[in-house]
């Protein structure tokens, strides 16, 4: 069993624009800069969302894409965020033309969602439980 050595969980994806998914994760989103390391297939850009780090690949040589969407096929489909202040950052969303996958609602008594793509498509979901 696994005993945790700290209280969140970090994620890395490839990307095919570096510049693009920091746009949308540090400038849109707000996730902090972390640095820059280089890895044996590529550029990994850290970034920071509470104790999580969230690590944008940059590879050297680009991966032919996955199916997008959340019912699309197995494996990891989509991060969550969880924030207080899902409306304002839907609004600032949808200003910069970002598509939505879901549409901000509640799905069940105190509980309001949004799922949007990121520049590659993959699935970005925001909880805030009121």
């Amino acid at each position: 069993m696994m005993k945790p050595a700290k209280d969140s969980l970090d994620l890395g994806i490839l990307v095919s624009d570096i510049e693009a998914s920091l746009n949308f994760y540090q400038n849109l989103l707000g996730l902090e800069f972390v640095g820059k390391t280089p890895v044996w297939f590529g550029t990994m850009h850290r970034l920071r969302f509470g104790t999580s780090d969230f690590k944008l690949i940059e590879p050297n040589t680009i991966p032919p894409r996955g199916a997008i969407g959340v019912e699309t096929q197995l494996g990891f489909r989509y991060v969550t965020f969880v924030v207080q202040n899902l409306s304002e950052l839907c609004s600032k969303l949808m200003s910069e033309g970002i598509e939505f996958a879901l549409p901000e609602k509640e799905i069940r008594p105190g509980i309001r969602i949004a799922m949007v793509k990121d520049p590659d498509g993959n699935i970005v979901e925001f909880v805030e439980r009121t």
